[in-house]
């Protein structure tokens, strides 16, 4: 039977075969009485029948608790052995649901589909003043500079990887200076350029930033590449300080802003930050493409990242004239659909009242650190041992305006939503297997494209993390720590078996959505293991 991947109509729940007869019966949410340690009696409620879930589609308001309406809200999720839940997704970093008025915006837009910039048709102008506009408001989104340029992407790992062809040449300009801290797309782009230098961060911020500075005038460098937000703890480290940094060293620095855009408002040019990049899938506009932002100088002098229409002036049998400005790096027909997509969702995070974001993922995060704390058996993992701030804590960010500031003068962390634990003597992917299969709970399980930092985190094998967002409940939350204890204390309800390198729940009794059916031979057979994971 192939593993659930998406909602199970209600229609199924009919089918699903008969819980065990157990005092641990799969699929439900400890009792009052297991919470306290009690051993469960196998007659508590199951999850909720499939016919009394919301429906997502129907769904055009925040969900109870929630910031944001997003898609897939209410969706309803089968459990081994029958029971149905509503579907938690504390995986926001890895890929955060549609908000509903991005999905709502790109089905106004999916009429209108026609060519950009080639077309004189009415469709066409329509298309191309849209793809044109989602530039100017993802610029406005980051806070960025007059004449800096939005070059559109696939996500964020191809937008480090135009930037590094970017760069000016290493015996002119100096090499890379990164923290080893980094999310594998900023790091490997940067390991060909000769120069490249990596530093150990340090058990204090203070201590790394110390380090990193020390690095930056030891030799010639052109750029710092840094995270704006860990994609495994959700630390941050303060950017304007940072770019100060670079610059009395005579480089610029570039952000990947992969886990920070997501989760707090952006101003490049208040931090003095050259270049930052993000993905539209993780800023709640799942279709496929991503941004760079920054100065034009290095964009325009680089041959272009791909050749073809779109990105000349003129072309002859034995020359080009290659377009300068964005274009010059966006050959081929665009993803409009990409475009305006992210251009919509930062227009509604935009639009939040000043302080909501900021609040509403600090008051979660502290919530799922503290219930996780609170158990015997969890270690949660971080990079530096400062204290962090919450907004408009003392030492820490505050707001302006709902814009985000720093002063860079302590090193205080603005850590968002990400949180990454282990549960030592047991196999991450093996729990998040549980979490999924008896509670309807997705967390991450791996190593989250971050290899250097899981092994200095002392995890090398792998951590659970869970991540919010817009959407985010206290009642996900809540429902990650109970399952956790639950786990703890009277491990899982069900059997698991390593297939093809992942862990499943034996028998897996759920079933696919009619619509995915046709996939099931394929994603039971052939499916490979998370990349990430390994």
């Amino acid at each position: 039977m192939t593993s659930i991947i998406s909602a199970v109509p209600p229609s199924l729940a009919r089918q699903a075969c008969p819980a065990r007869p157990t005092g641990r019966q799969a699929g439900r949410a400890p009792t009052g009485d297991e919470a306290a340690g009690a051993e469960p009696t196998g007659d508590e409620p199951t999850g909720a029948a499939a016919p009394g879930l919301p429906n997502p589609h129907q769904r055009q308001h925040p969900a109870p608790g929630a910031l944001l309406a997003v898609q897939g809200a209410g969706l309803g999720v089968p459990l081994v052995g029958g029971g149905w839940a509503e579907y938690a997704n504390l995986d926001h970093a890895a890929s955060a649901p549609c908000l509903t008025a991005v999905a709502e915006h790109v089905a106004r837009v999916l009429p209108y589909s026609a060519s950009v910039h080639r077309g004189a048709g009415f469709a066409s102008q329509v298309c191309t003043t849209l793809y044109e506009g989602a530039r100017r408001d993802v610029a406005r989104f980051v806070g960025a500079r007059d004449g800096d340029l939005t070059v559109f992407t696939r996500n964020t790992t191809d937008a480090v990887n135009l930037l590094a062809r970017c760069l000016p040449a290493a015996d002119a300009a100096g090499g890379v200076v990164v923290f080893d801290v980094e999310h594998h797309a900023n790091l490997l782009p940067w390991r060909a350029r000769a120069g490249y230098r990596s530093v150990a961060a340090r058990s204090t911020l203070a201590e790394s930033l110390a380090a990193l500075e020390a690095e930056l005038t030891a030799a010639p460098t052109a750029l710092l590449a840094v995270t704006g937000a860990s994609n495994v703890t959700g630390e941050t480290p303060p950017l304007a300080r940072l770019a100060r940094l670079a610059h009395r060293a005579g480089a610029r620095i570039f952000v990947d802003a992969a886990q920070l855009a997501p989760h707090r408002h952006l101003d490049m040019a208040a931090d003095d930050v050259d270049y930052l990049a993000f993905s539209g899938h993780k800023l709640y506009a799942p279709f496929g493409a991503g941004v760079l932002v920054g100065r034009a100088d290095w964009l325009d002098a680089a041959p272009p990242y791909l050749a073809g229409g779109g990105a000349v002036r003129e072309v002859s049998t034995d020359a080009v004239d290659w377009a300068t400005g964005a274009a010059r790096h966006e050959a081929g027909t665009p993803n409009l659909a990409g475009a305006t997509a992210i251009a919509a969702a930062c227009r509604t995070l935009a639009a939040l009242p000043p302080g909501a974001w900021e609040r509403h993922e600090s008051d979660l995060r502290t919530r799922l650190l503290g219930g996780l704390a609170g158990l015997d058996g969890v270690v949660i993992h971080r990079i530096w041992s400062d204290p962090e701030a919450t907004p408009n804590s003392a030492g820490g960010p505050s707001t302006d305006g709902g814009r985000r500031t720093r002063d860079g003068a302590g090193a205080w962390q603005d850590a968002v939503g990400v949180v990454t634990f282990s549960l030592p003597g047991h196999d991450p992917a093996r729990v998040s297997a549980y979490l999924s299969a008896e509670h309807g709970i997705g967390v991450r399980a791996g190593r989250f494209c971050a290899h250097p930092l899981l092994a200095r985190l002392g995890a090398p094998g792998g951590a659970l993390r869970a991540s919010i967002g817009v959407g985010t409940t206290d009642d996900h939350v809540d429902r990650l720590i109970a399952a956790v204890a639950r786990y703890l204390r009277v491990g899982p309800g069900w059997d698991y078996a390593l297939r093809d390198g992942q862990w499943q729940p034996t028998p897996d009794d759920r079933r696919l959505p009619d619509w995915a059916e046709q996939y099931a031979a394929a994603a039971a057979h052939d499916l490979p293991a998370a990349p990430c994971g390994t």
